[in-house]
């Protein structure tokens, strides 16, 4: 599994026709900014063009990226053509909603030379569909996966979530068993969560203050305990590795290697990326930095001459440690035993984990296990200072 040495290229696409309830991903539905936000793309993306010499991904994410016209698409797409170089084989991935697809778009795709697609289709269930605030139905996202296939597609990504209040494992099987019949090259299954606190601290977006989070903390709702979440997981990794799926990373599988998600892959294996727009994160040679949460004031401050960055950081040797060790324990590649070796007692933490069944050891790799995975977010403290 490699990303090759090609840096990666994410465009954050921040509009929406409406928001989703659990939605903490900075989005607005005002739709008139769109061609404003065009052109100070088009500004951000000249301010980097000499920092990356070339590119093999570019993923197109939102908000919903595939709610843009022809004319408005053709125009992103061209941008960053002309400002970037991009390798022979790249992929090229858009995320769009169901209710977006038609044959026109479709073909629009095709001819900008989209060659992936990332489908939110998060349930087929009407009646999560509706708790979600989805706009599209069971019957949209079947239509248009067929359009899809129609035209000639053929890497496929569906997102799927779980752990919602009330949902049961039955019916949980029940939408990964409709997913399957689809015959998705890849399937993100990712659990709904919701942000601590219902009042972000002043250094965060208001996005963050999603109106489901208000009914939990309200108490209108509540979802899974821990144990039931675990139950969620350990469901979904155990029937789609049973199906042939590569469980690659905590939340994702790929029909086999080849449909591994090279883009995504890039932030796991701290491979240098570039975001651009607004909310966006890029990170290379050890520096990440962030855009500013703001339409307005990423337009505003491109027409200035200024790159629209919140803010940055600069990250020590321990903190590249420690991330290289949170990040490998997410995939299924794990981590090298030279990372561990870094600090004393490294061996002697491994033989720990390995004994409480979280980790084993592959040569010169250590992996989480499956209930490793479950709590993957806190291995590395085991090896921290």
């Amino acid at each position: 599994m490699s990303c090759a040495n090609y840096p990666g290229l994410y465009v954050h696409i921040p509009f929406c026709r409406s928001k989703c309830p659990y939605c903490d991903f900075y989005s607005v539905t005002a739709t008139d900014q769109i061609e404003a936000f065009l052109s100070a793309l088009d500004t951000e993306a000249r301010l980097y063009r000499d920092q990356f010499p070339a590119f093999d991904s570019l993923f197109l994410g939102g908000g919903t990226p595939s709610l843009l016209d022809a004319g408005q698409l053709g125009a992103l797409v061209a941008s960053l053509r002309r400002h970037f170089v991009f390798a022979p084989d790249s992929e090229i991935t858009i995320e769009a909603n169901p209710d977006d697809i038609t044959a026109e778009k479709l073909r629009l795709f095709r001819d900008l030379g989209i060659n992936r697609l990332s489908l939110g289709v998060q349930s087929f269930d009407e009646a999560e569909l509706r708790f979600l605030g989805r706009r599209h139905t069971a019957r949209q996202t079947a239509a248009a996966i067929d359009l899809i296939r129609a035209a000639g597609f053929t890497n496929l990504g569906i997102d799927l979530m779980y752990g919602l209040p009330g949902q049961t494992l039955d019916a949980w099987v029940k939408t990964l068993e409709t997913a399957l019949s689809c015959a998705p090259e890849h399937l993100s299954c990712y659990q709904l969560t919701i942000m601590a606190g219902e009042t972000p601290a002043p250094h965060e977006t208001p996005a963050l203050r999603t109106p489901l989070a208000r009914r939990v903390a309200r108490g209108e709702i509540s979802l899974p305990d821990e144990e039931t979440q675990r139950e969620f997981f350990l469901l979904t990794a155990n029937f789609l590795t049973a199906r042939g799926y590569l469980h690659y990373e905590v939340a994702n599988f790929a029909r086999e290697e080849h449909y591994v998600c090279r883009h995504n892959l890039k932030y796991w294996t701290r491979t240098p990326y570039l975001g651009l727009g607004p909310a966006a994160h890029s990170f290379k040679a050890g520096r990440r930095w962030w855009n500013i949460s703001s339409v307005a004031q990423y337009c505003s401050s491109l027409s200035a001459g200024k790159a629209p960055v919140a803010e940055a950081e600069s990250l020590t040797p321990e903190q590249v440690r420690l991330e290289t060790l949170a990040l490998g324990f997410r995939t299924h590649e794990g981590v090298s035993l030279a990372t561990i070796r870094e600090r004393p007692g490294g061996d002697a933490m491994v033989e720990a984990l390995t004994r409480a069944g979280l980790v084993r050891v592959d040569g010169e790799r250590v992996m989480a296990t499956l209930d490793g995975l479950v709590v993957a977010d806190r291995l590395p403290l085991g090896f921290a200072d």
